[in-house]
C-alpha cells in the first residue's frame, strides 16, 4: 500500500508518528450521530473540493472492469464511473437509473425498457445499444462476470432496439421481477464495444465522476462530470486510497489524510462516538455474517454434519464478541428482515447434544476441520476464534488459518472446506441468483441441485404476489435445513466520516444505490 502523496497510509511509518498522539487524542476525539451528515441536515451543498476515501483493496490484481466489480471497493468505483439501468433503494426494491421507464406485457415475457437522455464522458449517448452491448458482453460463456447469473433469464439473442432510446428484452419465461434483474449488481452500462485493456485502464463510463488515473492496489482519482444526467456532483474530484488494515482507516481518518473511511470496527465506533473529532455513521444490520461450507466436498457433503454446525453455533455470543454487540442474531438465512424473508421458522439455538448426536450418526464424531478466516473484514478473526471454541465443546477440532487480504475472497471461492463470510445489501431473489444457484458465478457454498434452480425459476415466473412468496420461503426452508450457510449475524455496517463531510445518507445499507453515494457528497 504505497503512494507518494500519501506517504502515512505506509502502514508502519504513520503508526509510529501518530500512535502516540492518536491515544492520547481519544477522550476528545469521535464522532456522534446527533447532527449527523444526511444532506437534509447538512445545510446548503459547497461545490468544489477532493474527498479522499479510504478502503480495503484487491492488491495488485485490481481493476476499473464494471462487470468484474465484486469487493466494496471495486462497486464503490463501478458507481461513480457507470450507471444500470436501476438500482435498489434502501428498501431493496429496484428503482430507476438509466431506465426511465419500464412495462411488461401481460404474459411477463416481454419488457419494454425507455431509457433517459444520458450521455458518457466522451459525449456520446448511452443508447439502447449500448444497453445490449453490455448485457451481451456480461452474458458471455467464456467469461465469469458477476451479474450473469442474474440476466440468465433474458435472451439475448431475441431481445432488440426498437429505438435509440428503446429496448424491448425478450425473456426465456416469464419475469415477475424483471425490474431487479436491472439493478442486479455489476450489470454496468459501458460504450458499445467497450473491451480491451484499454477500457480497463481508460474507462468512459456515464456516472458522475469521470476517470483520472488508477494504481491498483493504491488509489484513483476521479474528476466531477458536468454533463451528468443526474446533476454534477458537488465534489471537484474523488480519490479512493486503499487501506486494507482497519486501523490504517481510521488513523489516516483521524490525521486527516482521508475525509472518509470505510468499515470500521464496533470498537473502533464506540471509542470515537460522540467525542467531536470525526462522525460515526451506522448502516444498521446491513452485513449477513456466516460461515460458508463447501457442500459438495466431505464432510459438508453431509448434511447430518451441516445441521450439527447449524447447532454448535452460539449466535449471540458470536454478535457480542464478533461484533462488539452491533448487530443481531441470524437464523442461517439471508436477508433478515427482506422482502420475503422467511421469519416464520423457529430461531435456531445452540444443542451440543443433538450436534454430537448428528456428528455420531454421521460417523464425524472426532472430526477435524480447517476453517479459513482473515482480517480483510471486521470481526473475521475473532469469528474463528469463538466459533473454533464452540466446536471443541461438541468434539470437532477446528483449525484457524488465517488468509491473505489481498486474496482472500477469491481464495475461498473454490478452495476449502470451511470459511468466513458476510455480504451486503440485496434482494433474497438476488442472493438466490447470484450465490445459490447451479451456474451461479459466486456460489460459495457449492449448492447445487436443479430441482432448487426450478423452485427458482418458478417463483420468477409466479405473477401473483403471495404465491411468490410461497416459492420464496419453501426454497428458504429447505436452505434452513440443509444448505451451506450458517447466517450467525447481521452487523451494522459502520462508516466514519470527517467532520466538514456532509450529504452521507445514514439509512442506505450496504450496496443500495445512496451507499458510497459520492455524487450527493460535499466539503463543508
Amino acid at each position: 500500500m504505497h503512494d507518494e502523496r500519501f506517504p502515512g497510509l505506509r502502514r508502519r511509518g504513520f503508526l509510529a508518528a501518530t500512535t502516540g498522539a492518536a491515544a492520547l487524542a481519544l477522550a476528545g476525539c469521535g464522532g456522534g450521530t446527533d447532527d449527523k451528515t444526511d444532506s437534509g441536515s447538512g445545510g446548503t451543498p459547497k461545490r468544489g473540493g477532493r474527498l479522499r476515501a479510504a478502503f480495503a483493496g484487491g492488491g495488485a490484481s485490481e481493476t476499473l472492469d464494471p462487470h468484474l466489480a465484486g469487493l466494496f471497493a471495486d462497486v464503490a468505483r463501478a458507481k461513480a464511473l457507470y450507471d444500470k439501468l436501476a438500482d435498489y433503494d434502501a428498501d431493496l426494491s429496484a428503482s430507476p437509473r438509466l431506465a426511465a421507464a419500464w412495462q411488461s406485457n401481460k404474459t411477463l415475457d416481454r419488457w419494454q425498457v425507455t431509457l433517459r437522455e444520458a450521455a458518457f464522458h466522451d459525449g456520446r449517448p448511452v443508447t439502447a445499444e449500448d444497453v445490449l452491448y453490455s448485457y451481451r458482453r456480461i452474458a458471455d460463456p467464456k467469461q465469469a462476470f458477476r451479474a450473469k447469473a442474474s440476466l440468465e433469464p433474458i435472451d439475448l439473442d431475441a431481445s432488440r432496439a426498437t429505438g435509440e432510446r428503446t429496448v424491448e428484452f425478450v425473456l426465456k419465461r416469464p419475469t415477475a421481477e424483471f425490474p431487479n434483474v436491472l439493478a442486479a449488481f455489476g450489470a454496468y452500462i459501458v460504450p458499445e464495444n467497450a473491451t480491451g485493456t484499454d477500457f480497463a485502464r481508460r474507462p468512459i463510463g456515464s456516472g458522475p465522476f469521470r476517470f483520472v488515473s488508477f494504481a491498483p492496489g493504491r488509489s484513483a482519482v476521479f474528476r466531477r462530470h458536468e454533463d451528468y444526467w443526474d446533476g454534477a456532483p458537488h465534489l471537484d474530484e474523488l480519490e479512493f486510497v486503499v487501506a486494507n488494515e482497519e486501523s490504517a482507516r481510521v488513523n489516516a481518518l483521524l490525521a486527516g489524510q482521508v475525509e472518509y473511511a470505510h468499515e470500521l470496527d464496533p470498537t473502533t465506533a464506540r471509542a470515537h462516538e460522540g467525542r467531536g473529532q470525526i462522525e460515526i455513521v451506522r448502516l444498521r444490520n446491513s452485513a449477513m455474517q456466516a460461515f460458508c461450507m463447501k457442500t459438495d466436498r466431505p464432510p459438508f457433503d453431509d448434511r447430518r454434519v451441516r445441521e450439527a454446525f447449524f447447532l454448535i453455533a452460539d449466535r449471540k455470543e458470536l454478535v457480542d464478541g464478533a461484533l462488539s454487540g452491533a448487530g443481531e442474531a441470524g437464523n442461517d438465512l439471508f436477508g433478515k428482515g427482506y422482502e420475503y424473508y422467511a421469519d416464520g421458522l423457529p430461531q435456531r439455538e445452540q444443542d451440543l447434544d443433538r450436534a454430537r448426536a448428528l456428528l455420531k450418526r454421521a460417523g464425524a464424531e472426532k472430526l477435524k476441520v480447517t476453517l479459513d478466516t482473515s482480517a480483510v473484514a471486521a470481526g473475521f478473526t475473532e469469528a474463528a476464534g469463538i466459533f473454533r471454541d464452540q466446536a471443541a465443546k461438541a468434539g470437532v477440532t477446528i483449525d484457524v488459518r488465517m488468509g491473505s487480504k489481498d486474496s482472500y475472497w477469491s481464495d475461498i471461492l473454490d478452495s476449502g472446506t470451511l470459511c468466513c463470510y458476510r455480504s451486503g445489501a440485496m434482494p433474497i431473489e438476488a442472493h438466490i441468483s447470484q450465490r445459490l444457484l447451479t451456474d451461479s458465478t459466486t456460489n460459495a457454498t457449492r449448492w447445487r441441485h436443479k430441482d432448487f434452480d426450478a423452485l427458482y425459476q418458478q417463483a420468477q415466473s409466479t405473477r401473483d404476489k403471495t404465491e411468490r412468496a410461497a416459492v420464496y420461503e419453501r426454497m428458504q426452508r429447505r436452505l434452513y435445513a440443509e444448505g451451506g450457510f450458517l447466517v450467525w449475524g447481521f452487523a451494522d455496517w459502520i462508516l466514519g466520516t470527517a467532520r466538514k463531510v456532509r450529504g452521507v445518507e445514514t439509512k442506505a445499507p450496504a450496496n443500495t444505490l445512496d451507499w458510497a453515494r459520492f455524487d450527493k457528497v460535499w466539503l463543508a
